[in-house]
């Protein structure tokens, strides 16, 4: 059996979704920062979306994503995914978890994601306070799923911060958008070696923890699942697959 998380997308993961997906015995994550947590019906918005023009879509998803994140709307649908008894999952963004975590943790989330395009064990903006990683996690009492990285020496520096697990890759959509803007690309297998290698040095150095490698990215076909548990993951995150 190859444990399955579905990605934190909009056009992926509905509460409703989730609580299906959980029922087949996957994960399926929520993204908090979404169109779920800032309409209290984002139904039509996202038909609108799936019909837009290439010449109109940036600057209409900009609009739309300008309506704030609500704190009583990520409560809301985390627990009508809890009421239904299967895992209960969310992401947030790391510029986006300082503000609302407590939302998430109070709601009754049994795995806490922060992704972003790329992780670092303190994430730094311009606008809000640095998150320092390893501080929030050992505070908090749910297990956190940090990511992406895509070397050993992030993954290790992640570990380190007593996450319970790391996502490898950028994301489907995000490690596109990787390579062209900035010339950065790491293949997946070479990706998910190499931090299934970081984990076995930090068991030796934590005295024997252990911390899930969770393959997110290029995971498009049926044959990709296997080849990700082959170089060492522990798991897979579907996205745009089951799009």
């Amino acid at each position: 059996d190859i444990p399955i998380m579905a990605a934190p997308m909009d056009s992926v993961m509905s509460p409703a979704t989730a609580i299906q997906f959980g029922r087949l015995g996957g994960i399926g994550v929520l993204d908090l920062d979404g169109l779920w947590t800032r309409y209290a019906d984002p139904e039509p918005i996202l038909e609108e979306i799936a019909n837009l023009t290439e010449e109109r879509s940036i600057a209409r998803l900009q609009q739309i994503y300008s309506e704030p994140i609500k704190p009583e709307l990520i409560t809301e649908r985390l627990q009508e995914i809890r009421a239904a008894g299967v895992v209960v999952a969310g992401k947030l963004s790391p510029q986006r978890t300082q503000q609302y975590w407590r939302s998430v943790v109070d709601a009754g989330v049994d795995l806490f994601v922060i992704r972003g395009t790329t992780v670092s064990a303190e994430h730094v903006s311009s606008r809000r306070e640095p998150l320092n990683l390893k501080r929030f996690i050992y505070e908090l009492d749910v297990p956190v799923i940090v990511g992406g990285v895509s070397t050993d020496t992030a993954a290790l520096h992640l570990m380190r911060t007593g996450a319970a697990g790391v996502l490898v890759g950028f994301g489907g959509g995000a490690a596109h958008s990787t390579r062209l803007s900035l010339g950065v690309h790491a293949p997946m297998a070479t990706a998910i070696a190499d931090v299934a290698a970081a984990r076995r040095d930090y068991m030796d150095e934590s005295g024997g923890r252990y911390v899930h490698v969770i393959a997110d990215g290029g995971i498009g076909r049926s044959g990709d699942l296997t080849r990700a548990i082959a170089c060492g993951a522990d798991a897979v995150m579907l996205g745009a697959a089951l799009a």
